[in-house]
């Protein structure tokens, strides 16, 4: 069964792992610190898992635990007979259930890590993690890597571009569903590429102060950094109050 550990086959992935998990961590990509923002940050298009995805089994110690960190070798419940191969990446990622029974199926996900295979056989693999966001648990979900790409000039603050307040977008959360966003912090906004939107598109932030009589009130900047279809993860840039679910985004042109 492909969930099942044994303990010879761990034996010499423990010994492949050694010898393996040191080049691998030599040779990996050096991330900037705007896409280990993004590795870490709100997932667009979020799927549930797949039935038969890879997931984090346990951790090759002779103690018992259900977390895990940067420092282990983690337990993949699949090998070679799933389509795993030396040097693969994947994110690991997590469902989100906040304010949800446990039973419910998530409707978003987070991003806890991103791990390289680095000792496989036919049924079992062993991983380094490269970079991580959150504790690892067990159960964790595999997803297959991908370099987060950043658009040109992302880091100017300038707002370009004259207002258009006849496409008004919404902020729809943040990272592990958080409510509001400081100066630099990701956030997720309610369109993406099926309408539109491309990384690198600018936006006025403004809120309804749901004061009768007065006009939307100028909250900061924000800059489009990754797009999924039907939502994008937006960096905040000139902000003079702490951005929340419910401000809008008046795109620049």
């Amino acid at each position: 069964m492909r969930g099942s550990i044994f303990v010879s086959s761990l034996v010499v992935l423990m010994a492949a792992a050694s010898v393996t998990g040191a080049s691998a961590q030599t040779d990996r990509p050096v991330l900037t610190p705007l896409q280990a923002a993004l590795v870490c940050g709100p997932v667009t298009d979020a799927q549930p898992p797949a039935d038969n995805a890879l997931r984090v089994r346990g951790a090759q110690d002779p103690r018992p635990r259900g977390l895990y960190s940067q420092r282990d070798l983690l337990v993949i419940d699949g090998g070679t007979g799933a389509g795993v191969l030396l040097g693969q990446e994947y994110f690991i990622r997590r469902g989100i259930r906040f304010g949800m029974p446990y039973t419910a199926t998530p409707k978003a996900a987070s991003t806890v890590a991103w791990i390289r295979i680095v000792a496989v056989n036919e049924s079992t693999a062993i991983a380094v993690v490269q970079h991580v966001c959150d504790a690892i648990l067990r159960d964790d979900y595999l997803e297959p890597f991908v370099m987060p790409e950043t658009p040109a000039g992302v880091d100017r603050t300038a707002p370009p571009g004259e207002l258009d307040f006849t496409m008004l977008s919404r902020v729809v959360g943040g990272t592990e569903n958080r409510s509001n966003g400081a100066a630099g912090d990701l956030m997720m906004m309610d369109r993406g590429s099926d309408q539109g939107v491309a990384p690198g598109a600018r936006f006025a932030v403004y809120r309804d102060v749901k004061v009768g009589g007065m006009p939307l009130a100028s909250i900061g900047e924000a800059v489009v950094v990754t797009t999924g279809k039907a939502a994008s993860v937006v960096r905040l840039t000139q902000i003079r109050d702490a951005v929340q679910i419910g401000d809008y985004l008046v795109p620049r042109r």
